[in-house]
């Protein structure tokens, strides 16, 4: 056992093994998956859903109503509001943040989820945001810092703010191609 888990407890959430340090919160009504690891000071909301074997940062927010895949590593300092779904294998990078509002009023009522989906084994880079309403494709990479206001097609690449492509990664995120045009799929499986 590390000496970060020495303080941690080991819970059953549900029917499966769930590692949370003392310092989290997790709502009742939440359901983790088997193996997941819960750190410091991250709080999951009620009706949260996480899967199995996934890694959860330091000081992660989930919020209520939140879907996480299987095998996905956030890191921390993440915040993942209501309306977000990340499907498997997703890696969320340090201080990314999603959004859910498209015209945030500190004094509204009446405001309406908008939802975002982050496909099977996409990466997300440190201090990107992710504007509600899009899709990340699968295997795709955003770039550290990029602020993702449209799509981004499976295995694309994309950097800046607006984020715009750069190239196309295969399955292990080596860059494969600079052009415009999606590379044979023989390629992207890399």
């Amino acid at each position: 056992m590390t000496s970060a888990e020495k303080g941690a407890s080991s819970v059953t959430h549900g029917d499966s093994h769930v590692f949370v340090h003392p310092t989290a919160e997790v709502e009742d009504g939440s359901v983790i998956g088997a193996g997941t690891k819960i750190w410091h000071l991250v709080h999951i909301r009620t009706k949260a859903e996480i899967g199995g074997n996934c890694t959860i940062g330091r000081n992660v927010f989930v919020d209520e109503g939140v879907t996480i895949g299987d095998y996905v590593k956030i890191q921390n300092n993440v915040s993942v509001y209501r309306g977000v779904t990340i499907e498997d294998e997703v890696f969320v990078g340090p201080c990314a943040v999603f959004t859910n509002d498209l015209r945030p009023r500190a004094r509204t009522t009446d405001w309406q989820i908008t939802p975002t989906l982050v496909q099977t084994g996409a990466s997300i880079g440190a201090n990107a945001t992710i504007v509600c309403g899009v899709t990340v494709g699968a295997y795709a990479m955003i770039a550290a810092g990029s602020v993702v206001t449209r799509d981004v097609a499976p295995h694309q690449l994309v950097a800046g703010n607006p984020a715009r492509h750069l190239g196309w990664v295969n399955r292990r995120g080596d860059v494969v191609d600079r052009g415009a045009d999606v590379p044979a799929a023989d390629v992207l499986e890399g």
